[in-house]
């Protein structure tokens, strides 16, 4: 049984080679076209709550990010997030997939914005889950991201993911500590999707050394599409002021998601798919003037 069907039911898996990336993504669904970037150290089927509710409605497009899950890494470390932006531009072109809303959770956040940035004809909107890219350039969070690039400890664990799955115990020293605010609401099923493919991750460093070093406040006011922001209550990873800071900058409607963590996709999955599947149509709805999406 492939991971497709075990953690994205109903989606095909796929592999594309990409400007030097063999990357892996899962496609399901019909109509509008929504794409997902997942977080740092995390894979495709971290989405296991979301996508495959919201493939009943759109159509979507799971990626491995470079380096990540079973994806190849770039073939040269990038300075910014620009490279990861440009393979998944490739890949809805491919795909034939684009325009498409673009989902971004924490790291997938700032590809996402830099997507936009690049190749606004191939983005309707986006929506910012937990999104990184503000406190993640500060001394401490390079620090942390150094640490958990060297250390992976999803990788370590990965290989025992359903027992830590399944037992209530060894789910919050998997995820207590700063992940989410209260890991008895992962179910099993989603708390292996979060482990799944760390085991197979091949580059993670390059996506944190970028991340710390690329800084999207210096280009939000460039960014034209309609945005939502999602942000769990009591995100430690990511600070909540964070998540208003990217609503301010982008003017765009901010959803705080109560007694949630940094891992809302998967804490509170009916939430996020309300939230984005709401805002979805709304957006369809109206003018495409960028003034009035927002």
């Amino acid at each position: 049984m492939t991971a497709g069907n075990t953690f994205l039911p109903g989606c095909s898996e796929r592999h594309s080679e990409l400007r030097g990336v063999r990357l892996r993504w899962f496609d399901g669904g019909a109509g509008t076209t929504l794409l997902f970037l997942h977080g740092f150290g995390g894979a495709a089927t971290n989405w296991t709550a979301v996508a495959p509710a919201l493939a009943e409605r759109f159509r979507v497009i799971v990626p491995d990010l470079p380096g990540h899950g079973c994806s190849s890494a770039l073939p040269a470390p990038p300075q910014r997030l620009d490279p990861y932006a440009e393979r998944l531009a490739l890949l809805l072109e491919r795909a034939n997939a684009a325009p498409a809303f673009v989902v971004g959770h924490s790291l997938g956040g700032v590809v996402a914005l830099r997507l936009a940035l690049r190749r606004p004809d191939l983005v309707s909107g986006l929506v910012l889950a937990g999104s990184a890219g503000i406190g993640s350039t500060t001394r401490q969070a390079e620090r942390m991201l150094t640490l958990l690039s060297l250390v992976q400890p999803a990788k370590r664990i990965s290989r025992w993911r359903r027992a830590f799955a399944r037992n209530a115990f060894l789910r919050r020293l998997a995820f207590g500590a700063v992940s989410v605010a209260d890991p008895r609401a992962l179910s099993p099923l989603v708390a292996s999707g979060f482990l799944a493919g760390s085991a197979l991750h091949t580059d993670v460093r390059s996506a944190g050394d970028a991340l710390v070093r690329d800084d999207p406040r210096l280009d939000l006011e460039r960014v034209r599409c309609p945005a939502l922001v999602l942000h769990g209550a009591r995100d430690r990873q990511v600070p909540l002021r964070d998540g208003f800071e990217y609503s301010r900058r982008l003017r765009a409607p901010l959803r705080v998601i109560a007694d949630c963590g940094h891992l809302l996709i998967g804490e509170r999955p009916a939430a996020v798919v309300d939230a984005i599947s709401n805002w979805v149509r709304q957006v369809e709805k109206l003018p495409l003037d960028a003034e009035l999406v927002r």
